[in-house]
């Protein structure tokens, strides 16, 4: 059965590798295991080590925390604010899309949301 910390752990990992153009065998290329572990890492079936998630938090750029970002409970923090949009499949494209525009282009398109957003 499934913990829903690992569980969760593991879709910020999914979502972490996808956001960043990463496959499941790129990924487990640079951690130094098979894909088919990271798939059950990202499905919550296996348990991540702590080594491992270091491993894992270095190849895709975030800090270990990332993974743990929106739980709730006890001692957890409260939920990261847009945390549900990690579940969009849209969402993350446009986020995936924004962050391959060139900065200075990038900026006006924030510049540009943010006034749209403002007339609404």
């Amino acid at each position: 059965m499934k913990h829903p910390v690992d569980a969760h752990v593991g879709k910020r990992i999914r979502h972490r590798r996808w956001m960043v153009g990463m496959t499941q065998q790129q990924l487990a290329d640079k951690v130094g295991i098979k894909f088919q572990q990271i798939q059950k890492y990202e499905t919550g079936m296996n348990r991540v080590s702590a080594s491992r998630l270091w491993d894992i938090a270095q190849s895709l750029g975030v800090t270990i925390a990332f993974f743990f970002e929106g739980l709730s409970g006890e001692g957890a923090s409260a939920a990261a604010p847009g945390g549900d949009m990690l579940a969009d499949k849209e969402a993350l494209e446009l986020v995936r899309s924004y962050y391959a525009i060139p900065e200075a282009q990038r900026r006006r398109l924030f510049d540009l949301a943010r006034v749209l957003s403002d007339v609404a």
